[in-house]
């Protein structure tokens, strides 16, 4: 801090003097400027004609006059100002304001002055802004005290600067050669400065960041102990904080570590407390899980002791992704980049990098896991950018007669055991390759939407017996798991009979008349024996449901409390000047607390979003199925009209300009903004679909004093 000040100190007057001998120089520069014009002009006025061009220049006082003129311009400047009282204000003024200027002065004047301008050439650096502008010279002819008075006002307010000017031309040319030497003074002055501030600034900064970092530690570690309050003797200070309980040995370690070498004849007391305070949440992390948890913690930081969703995101969260994203030589792209990033994430760590690079390689796991997982949904897929390959075997299909040439109108026949893995090859073109592919792929979001919304309701579960919160599980989690499962559950169990079975029952038929027709006869749709009834069952017990989750946890609570307080409103006989409400931690303000209808309200709330939630969020996961085809329908497209129509040409341009568009179209559509479209919509599955089942996200991360993010720290 000591040297950071003085040189700080010393930079400061540095500048400051640097400061004031520029603005001197500019000023002497308008000077010299003003002494060359206005001399020309008062040259001219003398002689009553316009000056010759090279009399205007500023060199006119560098030539002697041999024939006589200057000693007869002198004399007549002499005389003109001696015999008619006519004086002269010379200066120099904006450009812009020359017209304004003029204007004022004439009528302040009432006419009774002449005005002559000429232009300063090139833009002058303004004395006080420090800045270069255009300005015009000056010269106002005028006669009286009170007209000299008034003009000089004028040019302040105007933002003139007046110079004196004197009328003989030998006193003019003594002027002009002591402000060009000092001019030069000051110039070989200003260098010299510059140069020591530079070489003062090369040597600061060199240790600059680190003193600004020491100084920083300083701060943090007063500010820290500004937290700090005194005990009741005033002789020590006492703070209370958060530790990891897995970091306490640790602590008392090093605090008697610190005991030591400080030479302290009182030791650190080191106490654990008791709070009604709720804790901050910490998670450790390394630098694979790290960018999972800020997906979590993005959302919102998790209660102390709440279940974390950042375990199961690890792998729920890519694989949506994949299933959206399904294509296994866009995964192969992706592998590539994501392996790039973790190659050089030494190098690129020390790297200052651009948002979007620290972005990427911030999350480089996750676009790791996501890229092997599109690799895997791709195999089922059977997509290599739209094309498909015969990798686990032959195909279970063959046209209906030996030649294929109408295999796409003829129709294919089964022939042999189903493909072993993933979609058959021949679905590819094939007239029914589009209903195949979207019943697959809308029955499998609904499938994966159910598992995951079970999994979050299961996690209720397990956070509630982990709080020993039996209300919870009784009156919210046994509820809503039926409800969910009594509609879409079933519907899911639906789909696999269908499936197993290769019935060809309606199931938005099932489903529709389930609730408008209950005891109706199913006929064709019937999956299995008992189904009517079952389905009876199930309507009744999703009824069920929700008043089950409404009504008795919000009167169990209100039992419950007046139980808890019955009796403890009773006080002591006081007199009638005793405040009933003066004792803020009374039985009687505790008891006020409970609001029964915040409750129900609440609750109320809760279970309506719920049961509109379960259809909606339900709903929510067939955008897996409409992203998934929609990026295969769009690597179809590329890969036809451009790869394809490219070389059905002979020449090798065209193939080439086919590929190279190709190229770019997946690069860029493909593989970054269906990537980032992707990424959102499987964030949004998680935020909303799975993780509202469970998480409330409303507590607050732990902080720790640490000096190695003050670096990062702008504060």
């Amino acid at each position: 801090q000591a040297k950071l000040g003085e040189h700080e100190h010393e930079l400061l007057e540095m500048n400051t003097n640097s400061g004031t001998l520029r603005q001197t120089y500019n000023e002497l520069l308008e000077f010299k400027l003003v002494l060359s014009k206005a001399g020309s002009i008062l040259a001219a006025s003398q002689n009553h004609a316009t000056p010759a061009d090279h009399e205007l220049d500023e060199h006119i006082y560098d030539k002697e006059v041999d024939d006589g003129n200057g000693y007869l311009l002198e004399q007549g400047i002499h005389q003109g100002a001696s015999e008619s009282g006519v004086r002269f204000v010379s200066g120099i003024i904006l450009k812009s304001k020359a017209l304004a200027f003029e204007r004022m002065l004439f009528r302040t004047t009432r006419g009774n002055m002449f005005f002559n301008e000429a232009s300063a050439g090139e833009p002058v650096m303004d004395p006080s802004s420090g800045e270069e502008v255009e300005k015009t010279v000056f010269v106002v002819f005028f006669s009286g005290e009170q007209a000299k008075a008034k003009i000089l006002r004028i040019c302040a307010s105007f933002g003139a600067n007046c110079y004196p000017v004197p009328e003989e031309i030998v006193k003019q040319r003594q002027i002009f050669r002591e402000v060009s030497s000092r001019l030069s003074d000051l110039e070989v002055t200003l260098d010299a400065g510059t140069q020591h501030r530079n070489k003062a600034l090369e040597s600061v900064g060199s240790q600059l960041w680190r003193w600004i970092l020491m100084v920083k530690k300083e701060k943090a570690v007063y500010d820290t102990l500004n937290m700090l309050n005194f005990d009741v003797t005033k002789k020590c200070l006492v703070g209370e904080g958060w530790c990891p309980i897995f970091a306490k040995s640790q602590i008392e370690d090093v605090l008697q570590r610190a005991t030591l070498h400080s030479n302290s004849q009182v030791g650190i007391i080191f106490h654990e407390m008791d709070t009604i305070d709720s804790p901050p949440t910490y998670f450790r992390t390394d630098k694979f899980t790290n960018a999972f948890q800020e997906i979590v913690d993005a959302y919102g930081v998790g209660r102390y002791e709440e279940i974390n969703p950042a375990v199961y995101s690890v792998i729920t969260f890519p694989f949506l992704f994949a299933v959206m994203f399904g294509d296994w030589g866009h995964g192969i792209c992706l592998l590539l980049g994501a392996l790039f990033l973790i190659l050089r994430e030494k190098k690129l760590s020390s790297q200052k990098l651009d948002s979007f690079t620290e972005m990427a390689f911030g999350g480089r796991y996750v676009i790791l896991l996501m890229a092997l997982f599109s690799i895997y949904c791709g195999l089922i897929y059977n997509e290599f950018f739209s094309v498909p390959f015969h990798i686990f075997g032959k195909s279970a299909y063959a046209c209906r007669e030996n030649s294929c040439s109408d295999a796409y109108t003829a129709g294919l026949v089964k022939v042999r055991d189903p493909y072993p893995f993933g979609v058959d090859p021949s679905w590819r073109g094939s007239r029914s390759e589009l209903p195949f592919l979207n019943s697959l792929k809308m029955k499998m979001s609904i499938l994966m939407g159910v598992s995951q919304m079970n999994l979050g309701i299961l996690l209720s579960y397990f956070d509630a017996k982990f709080h020993k919160n039996a209300l919870d599980i009784r009156y919210q989690f046994i509820p809503q798991l039926i409800f969910l499962n009594s509609l879409f559950g079933y519907l899911s169990l639906l789909i696999l009979i269908k499936w197993c079975t290769g019935s060809k029952a309606d199931l938005y038929h099932v489903m529709i008349y389930m609730f408008l027709d209950p005891a109706g006869d199913l006929g064709e749709n019937q999956l299995f024996w008992g189904q009517k009834e079952l389905q009876i069952l199930l309507l009744l017990l999703a009824l069920v449901a929700v008043p089950w989750m409404l009504f008795p946890k919000p009167f169990i609570l209100k039992k419950l409390h007046k139980e808890r307080f019955q009796g403890h409103s009773y006080r002591f006989l006081g007199t009638s000047e005793m405040d009933p409400d003066s004792e803020p931690d009374s039985a009687r303000s505790r008891h006020d607390d409970f609001n029964f209808g915040e409750v129900f309200v609440h609750q109320m709330i809760h279970s309506i979003e719920f049961v509109l939630g379960a259809v909606s969020n339900t709903a929510s996961y067939l955008r897996l199925w409409a992203l998934s085809l929609a990026h295969s329908e769009l690597s179809t497209v590329f890969y036809e009209k451009l790869l394809l129509f490219a070389w059905g040409y002979d020449s090798l341009i065209f193939k080439l300009v086919g590929l190279i568009v190709f190229a770019f179209a997946t690069a860029f559509i493909l593989l970054g903004m269906e990537s980032l479209s992707a990424f959102l919509h499987a964030l949004r599955l998680h935020w909303v679909e799975f993780m509202n089942k469970f998480y409330h996200g409303d507590g607050y991360k732990f902080k720790p004093f640490s000096f190695a993010t003050l670096a990062d720290d702008e504060e």
